[in-house]
């Protein structure tokens, strides 16, 4: 099971080969006072995946939540395209760490293995006119940042630094099967 109605997480699950069904998890994402980002992310990718064990308490459950961080802000998602914006003139010529929270639950054991993962993008400086033609051409307005590394996004960075590209995109796919693998699941002999 994916707790998530994300369609970049169901797509990056896809490429594994794996049977898989999603299910949208409710659960309240606030943050709390003074929670680090990599805590956030973690708490709430293991609230993600409880939140459908009940329907699903023979499942191996996928739960997954990532925020944005520039210096000490989370940005999130823009909702618009002011905001979307605004989250890019910020992040123009500097570092945004995105923090992924991943969290395999054993639905039949109650057994959660949670784990945190980084990546690094590092923006190049930008003109106003490159941000407007980019927001508005890609409208990243439900997206972390403000941005689609997956899509025309890349053409904003200077370099990206990390051990699981797909972590940007929502779902670190190497943790995964390192997860699945000891849950008794090798996606190479599913």
């Amino acid at each position: 099971m994916l707790a998530s109605t994300s369609p970049f997480r169901r797509e990056l699950l896809d490429r594994l080969g794996l049977r898989f069904q999603t299910a949208a998890p409710d659960c309240d994402e606030t943050r709390l006072t003074d929670e680090p980002p990599q805590a956030l992310v973690q708490r709430l990718a293991e609230a993600k995946a409880r939140a459908v064990a009940a329907q699903f308490p023979d499942a191996l459950i996928i739960g997954s939540d990532q925020v944005a961080c520039l210096d000490e802000q989370v940005l999130g998602k823009p909702g618009s395209r002011e905001r979307a914006l605004e989250q890019l003139r910020q992040a123009s010529g500097r570092r945004v760490t995105f923090e992924t929270g991943l969290c395999l639950f054993d639905a039949r054991k109650a057994q959660a293995q949670v784990c945190c993962e980084s990546y690094q993008v590092h923006f190049r400086q930008l003109s106003e006119a490159e941000i407007a033609a980019y927001v508005d051409r890609e409208q990243p307005f439900g997206c972390a940042g403000s941005f689609k590394s997956e899509g025309l996004g890349i053409a904003l960075f200077e370099r990206l630094e990390g051990a699981d590209p797909t972590s940007l995109i929502g779902l670190p796919l190497i943790r995964l099967c390192e997860l699945l693998r000891a849950a008794g699941i090798d996606p190479l002999q599913a």
